[in-house]
Order: C-alpha cells, then sequence, then structure tokens
C-alpha cells in the first residue's frame, strides 16, 4: 500500500473529525491532574492506584463498548462516552475525599471506553466510502493535528483558570464546557459512518457472535498480536509517565529566581502553561507530517520499530537526568517523548487497519487500546511505588530499562498481509 502522496479532499465532514479532535482535547485538567491530586494530599502510589483504576475499568469496559460499537452504531457509542466524561467532570469539582475520586475516575474510564477506537474506526470507515484508503498515514495525521492544537490551547486556558481561580479544582467545571460541544457534534455525525454491521438486519445475538468470532480469528495471527503491542505497550508506558513532567515542572518554576512576588500555585501554572502549550504546538506539527515521516521509509514498519526504541532510551535518560537533578535536560527529553509518541500513533493505526478486517475495525482498535491501558494499569501503582520509595528519576530508569529488555519481543515485520482475515 503507497503512502507517499496526499490527495483527500478537504470537505464538511474532515472539518468536522478535526473540530473532535481540537474539542475533546479541551482537557483543561490535564496539565494539571496530577498537582490535582498532589494537592489533595495523595502520595505517588495512591495517585498510581488512580491511575490504575481509569486503566483496568476502561480496560474491562474495552472491547464489550468496541463490540456495542460495531453493532449499535459508533454514534451512540461516542455520545455515551461524551455523557459519561460530563458526569465524571462535576464529580471530580466537588470531589472531597479518595473514595469521591474514586467514583470520579469510574465515571471517567466509562467515558474512554466507549470513546478509544470508535472515532478512528469511524475515520476509517469515511476512508473506505471515499475510497482514499491509501490517505490513512496523511489523514489521521492532519485530523490528530488538529487534536494537539485543542491540547495547546487548552494549556494556556487552563494555566489562566489556575491563575486566576488560585485552586485546581475549577478546571474541571470549565472542561464540561467543550465535551457539550463534542456531544452535540456527534449527533451531526452521517449515519453511514456507523459501520456496516446493522442492528436491524440481524438480531444482536447473532452480530455479537459474528463480531467476537472475527476478532479471535484475527488473533491467530502473530503480526497482528506484535501490530497491536508495538503500538500499545509504548503508548501505555507513555500514558503513565507523561504527568511526571508535571511535579518537575513545578520543582522548576519554585527554583526559579523570577515572579517571586505572586503565589507558588500561580508561578507554577505560567510555567506549566507555557511549557504544555509549547509541547502541543510541536505535537501538533510532528502528527501532521508523521505521513511525510513515513514516506522517508519504503515500508512503514520500520519508522514504528525506529521509534519505540528511541522513546524508551530517551525515557531512560529522562529517569538518569531528574536523578541528578537536571531539570532543563528531564524538561527538554519529556519534550521528545510526546513528540516521539505522535509521530508514533498514526503510522500504527495505518499498519494495523491495512492487515484486518475492516467490519471488526473498532473491536481490534479498542483491543489495542486495551493492550495500551493494561500496561499503563500495571506500570502506574509500579512506578508510583518506586517513586515514593526512591524518587521519580530511579522509577523512571527501572521501568524504562524493564521495558527496554522485553522490545525484541514487540518488533514488527513488513506486512504482507492486505484484509484477506
Amino acid at each position: 500500500m503507497s503512502h507517499n502522496k496526499q490527495t483527500f479532499i478537504k470537505d464538511i465532514q474532515y472539518y468536522k473529525f478535526c473540530s473532535y479532535g481540537f474539542l475533546k482535547n479541551l482537557r483543561f485538567f490535564e496539565p494539571f491532574l496530577f498537582l490535582f491530586f498532589l494537592g489533595k494530599g495523595l502520595n505517588f502510589l495512591q495517585i498510581g492506584v488512580l491511575y490504575s483504576i481509569r486503566e483496568i475499568i476502561t480496560n474491562i469496559s474495552e472491547i464489550p463498548t468496541g463490540i456495542i460499537a460495531d453493532t449499535i452504531g459508533r454514534r451512540k457509542s461516542m455520545i455515551s462516552a461524551f455523557i459519561s466524561y460530563i458526569i465524571s467532570f462535576i464529580i471530580f469539582y466537588f470531589s472531597a475525599n479518595y473514595l469521591i475520586l474514586i467514583v470520579a475516575i469510574l465515571f471517567f474510564s466509562f467515558g474512554e471506553a466507549f470513546r478509544t477506537g470508535t472515532h478512528k474506526a469511524m475515520i476509517l470507515e469515511y476512508l473506505n466510502i471515499k475510497n482514499w484508503q491509501n490517505q490513512k498515514v496523511y489523514y489521521y495525521g492532519h485530523t490528530r493535528s488538529y487534536s494537539q492544537i485543542g491540547s495547546a490551547l487548552s494549556a494556556i486556558i487552563a494555566a489562566i483558570i489556575v491563575f486566576i481561580s488560585d485552586n485546581y479544582n475549577s478546571i474541571f467545571l470549565f472542561s464540561i464546557i467543550p465535551y457539550f460541544l463534542d456531544l452535540i457534534l456527534m449527533i451531526s455525525y452521517p449515519k453511514e459512518l456507523d459501520g456496516k454491521i446493522n442492528i436491524n438486519n440481524k438480531s444482536i445475538k447473532s452480530v455479537f457472535k459474528l463480531t467476537i468470532l472475527e476478532f479471535i480469528k484475527s488473533f491467530k495471527d502473530i503480526s497482528i498480536i506484535k501490530a497491536i503491542s508495538n503500538q500499545a505497550v509504548f503508548s501505555g508506558f507513555f500514558k503513565t509517565i507523561k504527568d511526571y513532567l508535571q511535579p518537575i515542572l513545578k520543582t522548576f518554576a519554585l527554583s526559579l529566581p523570577l515572579l517571586m512576588y505572586i503565589d507558588n500555585k500561580q508561578r507554577t501554572s505560567i510555567i506549566i502553561g507555557i511549557v504544555y502549550f509549547i509541547i502541543y504546538i510541536l505535537t501538533s506539527i510532528s502528527a501532521r507530517n508523521s505521513g511525510r515521516i513515513t514516506a522517508l521509509f519504503k515500508k512503514i514498519h520500520k519508522p514504528i520499530n525506529i521509534t519505540l526504541i528511541l522513546g524508551l532510551i530517551t525515557a531512560l535518560l529522562i529517569g538518569i537526568f531528574i536523578n541528578f537533578n537536571m531539570l532543563i535536560s528531564s524538561i527538554i527529553l519529556f519534550l521528545l517523548l510526546f513528540l516521539i509518541e505522535n509521530i508514533r500513533k498514526p503510522m500504527g493505526v495505518a499498519y494495523v487497519s491495512d492487515i484486518i478486517n475492516q467490519n471488526i475495525l473498532a473491536t481490534i482498535l479498542s483491543a489495542q487500546s486495551q493492550v495500551k491501558t493494561l500496561i499503563a494499569a500495571i506500570c502506574a501503582p509500579i512506578l508510583g511505588l518506586l517513586a515514593d520509595k526512591f524518587g521519580i528519576g530511579i522509577g523512571l530508569i527501572i521501568i524504562s530499562s524493564l521495558l527496554l529488555i522485553i522490545s525484541p519481543l514487540i518488533i514488527i515485520k513488513e506486512n504482507k498481509l492486505k484484509n484477506t482475515l
């Protein structure tokens, strides 16, 4: 399959896909989530356990929700996701203790489960309808770049909210607005994006049976298992460690001789807002250029493998720099890690979608997401425990080293399958 030239047309649906990503990434809580938890008096292990609960619940719910998306329609699945997110934001805003935080995380997890994989499947369904299958890397890279622009803007708005309100709770209240707009956007999506399997034509039982059989058949192929694992292991690891940038930025902000006249939380908000804004502008550019980077290689599996190893080495170096209190170097490498993840994602989606049956795309992409959440669920409390005991730096060194050791098991080979399953 050629991924060498961009030929798709930017129609109304293209802009709807881009708007979805933009609004979905106006997660004002995200640059401050770790600090929000630390502010509630939690230690790294307790935060790790919360992250793990989020990943496990998402994990348990993902394959059923992926199947539901493929059977009753992807749009209904997306609408359910945004309702669940909005409930979680309200609970976070009013949260007073650890138990209430767990309830908020549960609703957030259901939102994640209904959403992940489903929207990607809608995009790929649209490319099939338009006969633009060879445009996967470019198209998904473009839509993802709008997500990153949303994140960049989100970081600045979140910093302003924290600066003015001088508390982290209010960011959850403001996050409801873009998510309500995304809910309305989902209702406007065309029916054809629900996929080929339609609940009106067959009974629920037979549809579920067909989807599960297709799913099992797909997983009998080692290349599919490796393709899913390659993407999922790095993404899961990245998801676990990316928020550790926040306490590093806080330490850095408080060590600066600048802005001494303002409150510590406000100083931190300014530095976090600026750094996250830069990160997301650069990740937006990297996602948009994922297709061009892929085109530099004759085979798509090569850049996927290279970025896997490069990413794990970068994480190892971050741990070393943090351990030696080289904060600026560790922040710069964190930025590189964000870029690697955003270059990898469109490549991975294109590679996986090339080798599986289109009818079960949402299910398989949700399965990939499930492996990612499983990795994150395992890593989060372990890293939290190590960070409490030995410091963040040592924790990162240990986990990165372990993943580098197992990485040869998930190196992928050239794709020779073409939706033959």
